[in-house]
């Protein structure tokens, strides 16, 4: 009778096989997960430049940039809305402004009995891919609202409620000449997933603070907190910095620009570029967020 010269695998040699191809699999994961957040970046990127690029158009058709917020006396009776509304017919989105307009027409209070329906319509431009919250409507924990989100918001300069000495903020018409700090070294837009709660980041018809846009549709660099504050909560009255915040989930990551990406948040710049913003550029970004402050302040690499 013959005997078979296989050897089967001892315990340990199959326990070290284990280990080494869990090894591999966490590297290759990682590896995975590393080019699905590039890939992620880069897409977030393309698609602020495509709203930078509408918003010079916008500024070549009407010789000014658009109201980053409309207030609820604003002379075109648009209501709440403001500079993503402005751009859709240069986002390729001819059909949806024109509905838009026809709604305020037919109701000008966007937010009433039967709001408007495009509050709820998600406009794939105005959201980053790293941010899966918002890839359909959500609904506002605090007033039920079902609402479509942007992920990028006009920078108001270094706040948005009084300062308002940047290029987008309530009820502003903003020259490029008028941006004597040079555009290349001023803030248009910015990075910032909309809030925890969802009652804040909306594209159409966002009130805001204190119905200024503030948080909704426009952000300074140094945006104070102005919700009531709840006890114990860490989300003091502000002014808050730019920093990163601690996920979707934190509720002070509404008051100022951050993003899911690593190391700081994408900003279109006025002259129509777009860069990564390094959070340890904190100390210079109210000079980067006016437009005309004598402060020109060059973006750090």
């Amino acid at each position: 009778m013959r005997r078979s010269n296989h050897r089967g695998f001892t315990l340990i040699e199959l326990l070290v096989v284990i280990a080494i191809i869990s090894v591999l699999m966490g590297l290759l994961l990682s590896a995975v997960q590393k080019v699905r957040s590039a890939a992620a970046r880069a897409d977030c990127q393309n698609r602020l430049k495509q709203l930078a690029l509408a918003l010079h158009q916008f500024h070549d058709a009407r010789r000014a940039l658009p109201p980053g917020h409309r207030s609820a006396s604003h002379p075109d009776r648009m209501r709440f809305s403001g500079w993503t509304v402005s751009v859709l017919p240069y986002l390729e989105q001819p059909a949806l402004a024109s509905q838009a307009v026809a709604a305020y027409l037919a109701d000008p209070d966007p937010l009433g009995a039967t709001p408007h329906p495009h509050l709820r319509t998600v406009v794939s431009a105005f959201t980053c891919p790293a941010d899966p919250r918002i890839t359909t409507p959500q609904t506002a924990l605090r007033t039920g609202t079902v609402a479509a989100f942007t992920s990028y918001l006009g920078v108001a300069g270094r706040d948005a409620v009084t300062a308002r000495d940047g290029a987008l903020f309530q009820n502003s018409a903003v020259r490029l000449a008028e941006v004597t700090d040079g555009t290349s070294n001023t803030l248009l837009l910015g990075e910032r997933p909309p809030s925890h709660d969802f009652q804040f980041g909306w594209w159409y018809a966002g009130t805001g603070q204190r119905l200024t846009g503030s948080a909704d549709l426009v952000l300074g660099v140094r945006e104070p907190n102005l919700q009531p504050v709840v006890s114990g909560s860490d989300c003091g009255p502000g002014n808050y910095p730019f920093r990163p915040a601690r996920g979707f989930d934190d509720p002070c990551g509404m008051f100022h620009f951050w993003s899911p990406h690593s190391g700081g948040a994408n900003f279109a710049l006025c002259d129509g570029s777009v860069r990564l913003v390094r959070y340890q550029a904190d100390p210079v970004t109210p000079a980067l967020a006016t437009r005309a402050g004598g402060d020109p302040a060059p973006l750090p690499d």
